[in-house]
């Protein structure tokens, strides 16, 4: 018997359905949609902007803000664009290679999202817990290699997955009910053993996140430690305060993400058009609303924003 050509069962390209069950609504949902990731797009673009321009703003807390504000572009812009044009004009047809790059991205992004938000819950508990060693510890050259390392560890958790899926066969199911390509919504169509991309897709990937919250949750028990030694209940609430944006940042990303898997693994009656529609607001609240909490919560964002965009002649005069 010859031998089988798994070539040949690899799709030429995938259909992505959209949200299952409320195909008549997509020019209606899109609406919201669009709007959400044009103010991301935005607010983002306004926050990278105004740090770049702003020098007293080139301080290690503002470059890893920098860092998620281009890792929050990426993870909306991997796969809004595409999930608009399914709403729009049902352009559902995504090839087999496009499928994996955007799938690639959208995990990358999250991954590198979660490492960055690990670095700035380690650089507030520097600046709370040691603040006179602040800029020995935190200088340019570790800010370099923290975003380094965070581009590297999500590579080398999510370039396996392109692996694990090019050698499954396809045996014709190249519908996905989905708005975007991800991970195991493509493994699912597989006509052969999905274990090792369900085990790898769960333990390593996950297991990194979870390490991420772990060293996250520490950060702030000592911070909270170090807090409750000062002697003056101003110092406290000062010091705390500066913790308050990256905190929401941290439960707006991780929140909705462990509630969208619990969902998913263990919400069997949950209806599948509900999962989709939380797991796109997913790649759409955090950037939207990261740049809003620090831009509200932040005194000396508010003030640059002010300086560059309201009042720029007044800022050239003072030049």
């Amino acid at each position: 018997m010859p031998l089988l050509n798994l070539t040949s069962l690899t799709p030429a390209t995938f259909i992505l359905a959209g949200i299952p069950g409320m195909e008549k609504s997509h020019i209606w949902i899109s609406i919201p949609f669009c709007s959400m990731y044009l103010s991301a797009l935005l607010g983002n673009g306004v926050l990278l902007f105004v740090i770049r321009t702003e020098r007293s703003l080139h301080q290690p807390m503002y470059l890893f803000l920098s860092m998620l504000a281009i890792a929050d572009l990426m993870l909306s812009t991997t796969t809004v664009p595409k999930m608009l044009a399914l709403f729009w004009f049902s352009a559902g047809e995504i090839s087999f290679g496009a499928c994996l790059t955007q799938m690639f991205f959208l995990h990358f992004s999250f991954s590198a999202e979660s490492l960055i938000l690990l670095a700035m819950a380690f650089d507030r508990f520097v600046a709370i817990c040691y603040p006179l060693r602040y800029t020995a510890v935190l200088t340019q050259s570790v800010i370099l290699k923290t975003g380094l390392v965070a581009l590297l560890r999500s590579f080398c958790i999510i370039f396996p997955c392109i692996f694990l899926l090019k050698r499954l066969p396809f045996c014709g199911h190249n519908v996905i009910p989905h708005t975007y390509c991800e991970h195991m919504g493509i493994a699912r169509l597989a006509c052969a053993d999905i274990s090792i991309n369900v085990l790898y897709g769960l333990a390593v990937p996950f297991a990194a996140i979870v390490v991420d919250v772990v060293l996250i949750a520490l950060s702030y028990v000592l911070i909270l430690l170090a807090l409750l030694r000062l002697p003056s209940r101003t110092a406290r609430h000062k010091a705390f305060s500066t913790c308050g944006s990256h905190l929401c940042v941290i439960l707006l990303f991780y929140v909705p993400a462990f509630f969208t898997v619990l969902t998913h693994r263990f919400g069997q009656e949950i209806p599948h058009h509900v999962h989709i529609l939380l797991a796109n607001l997913y790649v759409l609240f955090p950037p939207l609303l990261n740049p809003v909490v620090y831009g509200v919560r932040t005194q000396q964002i508010k003030e640059k924003v002010v300086k560059v965009f309201v009042c720029p002649k007044s800022h050239l005069l003072q030049e």
